[in-house]
This record gives structure tokens, C-alpha cells and sequence, in this order.
């Protein structure tokens, strides 16, 4: 599992979160000033940021918790840098990004290549971390896991399937108290990479929702109630009885929801884990461009939905200063950063990852 028996709580809003944050290394005895184009550290030793910058970012909500431990962990070390990180959503991300309100975006789609044309400045998309998307559940009295067939949560998102005792869902779950109530779908109101995963998702699977529905960060919903960010889905699980979302592992985890072991493309129903997860990335070769979506992996032991999620730099800053802050922050996330993943629920870059990213990094500079 992700977690073993520690709780690690954190707050759950999307609004700013400006959280001071050191950068700790070896500073350059040679340079007199930044250097903003000098090649990010291979080793997590990114040079030291002694001047006083503050760097904003904005965008999805799949990663915030795993980011602001990050920007905490540095503020133990260094004051010198200040990051506020507004977790409102990948749609709203890539407009600011895009829009150059921010230092920084986030997502957890790659940006297509229309949308990195859009951006005067260049888009230099960096895979940070990777992880599951669960489908929560809050069914009191069903006392062991509850699996779902491929056509069962194809068919809950659609409308089709509206009690929790329906015979798609009993099948799989001969052992299991299934109650003859309503089930109530929750689901993104806002624009979301998370829905963008989970619908691309749902189109693969089911040929009722790729021609219906289809998939993108906002869709018209066949059925359910709409909830701002993974943190709007988990408050609305939690508070309503009979009722079933789709969220970020780590949310679900660290709420104590409960969530659905999933059938995958090979027929076996597959609990969300760290191994489960690790196994669905194995399947995936990143290719060089760094963009990649996981649409329906084939390996026997993979959880079906796990996606990478995205920080979207740009390629060239105004300020130096910005440059060379941001270039650290990155350096510390794809190394001491990746040691706290797991902790939080999410996948641990493999080596090859962290290494063409790195390389990405690189072409972050200033005028």
C-alpha cells in the first residue's frame, strides 16, 4: 500500500497556499550573479538561492498535497524563496499558465500542441509524479472491498446502473451487503485533469461513453452532482451515504474512504496500491516529448487509471532570479522530493523518468 499506519493530514482548499521555502546546496563560488541558463543539478544539489524571489503557480488539484509537502520541507531548510501554489483545477492552470499570470502551471493532461502554441513564452512540461485515480465510494455497511466490472462503472457514470443492489454490481460481489438505495454519482464541476484521465479513460472501455460523452477536462454529465476539485469529491463522498466519485488515491487515503478494486483490461480486479500502480507505469515506455496518457493498460496485475501529472514551466523568464529558483525547486522534487511520493499515495518516478525530465529541465533559462 501507499501508506502503512501513519496518518499524514493536510489542509484541503483551493485557495492560495503561499508557503515559504528554502532552497538548501553549495552556492557557485564563480558567479557573481544568477545564472538562470546553467543546467539544473543532476544530483539534487541545485545551486543556492540566496536572493529573496517568490515564485506562483496554479492548476491541478491531484498533485497539491504532494507539492506542498515539498515547499514545507524546504522552508525548514532556507527562507529565501516563497512559493504560492493555488490548487484550483488543471483547466484553470493551463489559462493561467498560458495566460503568463503565473511563474508556473499545473496539470495532470499534457498540454496538446495547439495549446503550447498559445504560449508566447514556451512550455517546457515536466512529469513530476504519477498516480491512481480511485472511484470512492461511501456504502456503510458493506464491510469488505467492493469490486467493479468494466461494464459496471462504465455504466454508474452513465446513468445506466442507478441502484446499488443491480445485478452488474451483485455479480461481482456475491459476499457483499449491497443495498437497494439510489446511487448518487459525484463528479468535477470544474475544468479538471483528473476528469480528462478518467473520462479518456471511460471511452476506452466502454463505446457508450466514447460516442455519448467522450472525454476532456469538462464533459456534460449523463448523471450526478457536481463538486469543485478532488477535495469538493472527497467532502461530498464522505458527507453522503450511497454515494460514488472519482478522486486521487492520496485523498481518498488519507479521508478514509473507501474505494473500489477495478477490473482491468485483462480481467482481474485490482485494488489500488503503490505496487498496482507501479506495475501500470512498467507497461509505459515515456517517450521523448514527455507526453503520454495511459489509456487502458494490458499487464495482468495493473490498476487500470494512473496517470503522470504535469508542472508546465516556462521556457524562457523575464527575471533570472525566477529561473534559477524555479530550475532548484524542480531539481529537489524529482530527488529528495520523490521520497515523500509514496508516503502521500503517489508513484515514485522511475529512474528513466526523473532522467529525461531533468534533461527537459534544462531549457528552462531568462533573457
Amino acid at each position: 500500500m501507499f501508506l502503512r499506519s501513519r496518518a499524514i493530514h493536510w489542509t484541503l482548499a483551493t485557495s492560495a497556499v503561499a508557503l515559504t521555502l528554502g532552497l538548501a546546496s553549495c552556492q557557485s563560488q564563480t558567479s557573481p550573479s544568477p545564472n538562470a541558463s546553467s543546467p539544473a543539478s543532476t544530483s539534487g544539489s541545485a545551486p543556492a538561492i540566496t536572493e529573496k524571489v517568490t515564485l506562483s503557480g496554479a492548476g491541478a488539484t491531484f498533485p497539491a498535497p504532494l507539492y506542498q509537502k515539498w515547499f514545507a520541507d524546504f522552508n525548514k531548510t532556507n527562507p529565501s524563496v516563497t512559493v504560492s501554489y493555488q490548487s484550483v483545477g488543471s483547466g484553470a492552470g493551463v489559462k493561467q499558465f498560458t495566460a503568463g499570470t503565473v511563474d508556473f502551471g499545473a496539470s495532470d493532461v499534457a498540454m496538446k500542441d495547439e495549446e503550447i502554441k498559445a504560449v508566447a513564452k514556451g512550455a517546457v512540461m515536466l512529469p513530476m509524479t504519477a498516480g491512481s485515480i480511485v472511484l470512492t465510494y461511501n456504502l456503510p455497511d458493506a464491510k469488505s472491498p467492493l469490486k467493479l466490472s468494466r461494464k459496471a462503472y462504465a455504466d454508474i457514470f452513465l446513468g445506466k446502473i442507478t441502484k446499488w443492489n443491480d445485478p452488474a454490481i451483485a455479480k461481482a460481489n456475491p459476499d457483499l451487503k449491497l443495498p437497494d438505495t439510489a446511487i448518487k454519482v459525484v463528479h468535477r464541476s470544474d475544468g479538471s485533469g483528473t476528469t480528462a484521465v478518467f473520462t479518456k479513460f471511460l471511452s476506452a472501455v466502454s463505446a457508450d461513453w466514447k460516442t455519448k460523452v467522450g472525454d476532456g477536462k469538462t464533459v456534460n454529465w449523463p448523471t450526478g452532482t457536481g463538486a469543485k476539485g478532488n477535495e469538493g469529491i472527497t467532502a461530498q463522498v464522505q458527507q453522503n451515504p450511497g454515494s460514488i466519485g472519482y478522486v486521487e488515491y492520496g485523498y481518498a487515503k488519507q479521508n478514509g474512504l473507501q474505494f473500489a478494486s477495478l477490473e482491468n483490461k485483462a480481467g482481474s480486479y485490482i485494488e489500488p496500491s503503490e505496487q498496482s500502480a507501479q506495475a501500470t507505469l512498467d507497461t509505459v515506455k515515456l517517450p521523448d516529448n514527455l507526453r503520454v496518457f495511459i489509456t487502458d493498460p494490458e499487464g495482468k496485475d495493473a490498476y487500470p487509471i494512473v496517470t503522470y501529472t504535469w508542472l508546465l514551466a516556462y521556457k524562457t523568464y523575464d527575471d533570472p532570479v525566477k529561473a534559477k529558483a524555479l530550475k532548484a525547486v524542480i531539481d529537489y522534487g524529482l530527488t529528495e522530493g520523490q521520497k515523500a511520493s509514496a508516503e502521500l499515495g503517489y508513484i515514485p518516478l522511475p529512474e528513466s523518468v526523473v532522467t529525461k525530465t531533468k534533461a527537459a529541465a534544462d531549457a528552462i533559462a531568462s533573457k
